[in-house]
């Protein structure tokens, strides 16, 4: 088995962390057990571009239960946890090519080796593997029958891939279930965040003006948590409707170049480019701190803060410092990448469970349809979310009502009126 990997001797270490997260994931532990009986992916290989965490270790070993043939690479040079990759080779016999801070060339060359072993499905956390398919390895699509996708960045490139008439082979957008954004995106990404920017900084979040850029659900979360952290929130935006709703959730809005004079934290969460750019740092107070938590490292303009810096240095491990010819200095968390999988450990266990959870049973799912899909992106089944949220309520221990055949009945026809 090939494999690049930091250290095989952490294994140890990752199989701790791994039977740890898997306590708090219970309804992957159901789907699991399901697929070691029927193998529903036997036979089927199944490259996976994710980020290397504990939580995808035990999505892992669920396709792997399930007779998938499985290899993994990292969707971030920074978000890979070195014990779990060495875990899932010593432990699960899984290929894994990531190593936490590889450099460009080496990320690529990982996604190629991922390639290289001729997935029929894909797996994806920002679309890199499918990306790379079709710009560098067409010769791998005739055997492919289509792939997952996991973040609203990557569904966002996949869908201008579909309208553009490009797309070479069906994809499920896991990132647009119920039980996956509204969960995920939002708890998930509002703890994660918060947690990363402590832990890299240390700093007070209590009393400082922390501004969130855009609201989609991840900026939603982000700015809830702020909020309850006792940070008097800004949020920046481009659609009206989100922009009304963040005023209506008690938010203060305005756009980004009022807000750059008053931040003292900023974090992107939009999907785009060049959010935060060179203007914005010009203005922004003396020990302000910046952090992205967009899936790419592009939502901050890093080329126009070096152009205005006159020097940089590396503070802590993940705060560079950039002074400004005044003397000011701003401070830019994990290198503008993910500031909670780069500093911290990403989402807690409990909400990845959904998030997996829909993942295999996607992968189940395209390899029952996969002669019926065509080449476009299509949304997890209805019956799929919502079995995955009755499991997760009946491992809480919560139970829920049911319709009376009276109330189905009404809800169903048209006669009853006032």
């Amino acid at each position: 088995m090939e494999y690049d990997i930091k250290d095989i001797g952490l294994a140890e270490d990752g199989k701790l962390s791994v039977d740890w997260a898997n306590k708090s994931m219970p309804v992957l532990n159901s789907i699991k057990e399901r697929f070691l009986k029927e193998r529903p992916l036997e036979g089927v290989r199944l490259g996976a571009c994710l980020h290397v965490t504990t939580e995808t270790a035990s999505l892992m070993d669920t396709l792997k239960a399930g007779g998938a043939e499985v290899s993994l690479c990292a969707s971030n040079p920074l978000s890979t946890q070195d014990y779990v990759a060495a875990y899932l080779v010593q432990h699960s016999g899984i290929p894994v090519h990531a190593i936490k801070g590889e450099d460009r060339d080496t990320y690529y060359r990982h996604i190629h080796s991922v390639l290289d072993t001729k997935p029929m499905i894909t797996m994806d956390d920002g679309a890199d593997l499918v990306s790379t398919i079709h710009a560098d390895r067409q010769d791998l699509i005739e055997g492919i029958i289509g792939g997952t996708e996991e973040t609203t960045t990557g569904v966002i490139r996949l869908k201008a891939m579909a309208a553009d008439g490009v797309l070479r082979f069906p994809l499920v957008a896991v990132n647009d279930a119920r039980t996956k954004h509204m969960f995920d995106n939002r708890y998930g990404t509002g703890q994660s965040t918060i947690d990363g920017i402590i832990r890299a900084t240390n700093r007070l979040i209590a009393g400082s003006v922390f501004v969130v850029c855009g609201y989609g659900w991840c900026s939603r979360g982000l700015a809830m948590r702020a909020s309850g952290l006792g940070a008097n929130v800004v949020v920046t935006e481009i659609d009206p409707l989100r922009a009304l709703e963040a005023v209506m959730d008690g938010f203060r809005v305005m756009p980004i170049a009022e807000a750059a004079v008053i931040g003292d934290f900023f974090c992107t969460l939009t999907g785009d480019i060049n959010v935060i750019r060179k203007e914005h740092f010009l203005t922004m107070k003396d020990g302000a701190i910046i952090a992205n938590s967009g899936h790419f490292n592009v939502e901050l303009d890093i080329d126009g803060i070096k152009e205005i810096a006159t020097a940089t240095k590396r503070i802590r491990e993940y705060i560079d410092e950039y002074r400004l010819e005044d003397g000011r200095c701003l401070y830019v968390l994990g290198e503008g990448r993910l500031i909670n999988l780069a500093a911290a450990e990403g989402h807690p266990s409990s909400v990845m469970d959904m998030s997996f959870a829909n993942q295999a049973l996607a992968a189940e799912y395209m390899v029952q349809h996969a002669e019926t899909l065509e080449n476009s992106v299509y949304g997890v089944p209805e019956d799929i979310d919502e079995e995955i949220a009755r499991l997760k309520l009946e491992s809480m221990g919560i139970t829920i009502d049911t319709l009376t055949d009276e109330q189905y009945t009404y809800l169903n026809s048209w006669e009853m009126g006032t």
